[in-house]
């Protein structure tokens, strides 16, 4: 099997599992839509085939080169350090911080839960200085707004609480203004 080990083929079997249950779960909404002749689930399978074939090729490039690979650009050869204190607590909230904003969409909505959610995976992540953490949080916020609200127009989770609504209502606003321009 070349350099592959076992961890090499559970990881890929992991994946693989993953993804036959998202195109299982697929055929649940697969309905034609009239603007879009590929369906509701082209784009949702086009993402599942992208993540088999980076699957495929990660299992490739393990079997001919194995895991070692010098001279890549942020890689360590440490493992994580699982001595100092903050470590597992710092994982399992990196790991849970996408299902809290997940749980919060529905009464916050995504216009006001977006920036807190990146801000906090950004200081999980270990940046500490508060200027980059609110330029970059700016950044990418105004990236997602954008390419959201005004390329692709796709409606968003508003939320249904009160003044978080009423400010997703007044981004929704600005951008109508906007394109009424």
């Amino acid at each position: 099997m070349g350099r592959l080990t076992r961890s090499h083929l559970i990881e890929a079997v992991i994946f693989a599992l993953i993804i036959a249950i998202f195109y299982g779960f697929s055929f649940q909404f697969n309905q034609p839509i009239e603007i879009y002749r590929f369906g509701a689930t082209a784009w949702p399978r086009v993402v599942l085939l992208l993540l088999l074939i980076a699957t495929l090729g990660n299992l490739w490039f393990q079997h001919k080169h194995g895991s070692a690979t010098q001279g890549t650009i942020g890689q360590s050869d440490d493992e994580a350090d699982f001595s100092e204190p903050g470590t597992i607590p710092r994982m399992v909230a990196v790991l849970l911080t996408p299902f809290v904003f997940a749980w919060l969409l529905k009464p916050v909505g995504i216009y006001f839960s977006a920036p807190f959610f990146i801000a906090a995976i950004i200081w999980l992540f270990g940046e500490r200085r508060w200027k980059a953490i609110l330029l970059m949080t700016v950044l990418i916020y105004v990236i997602f707004i954008g390419l959201f609200l005004v390329i692709l127009n796709a409606p968003l989770p508003q939320g249904n609480v009160s003044p978080f609504y009423d400010f997703s209502a007044w981004i929704l606003t600005l951008n109508a203004k906007l394109q009424g321009l």
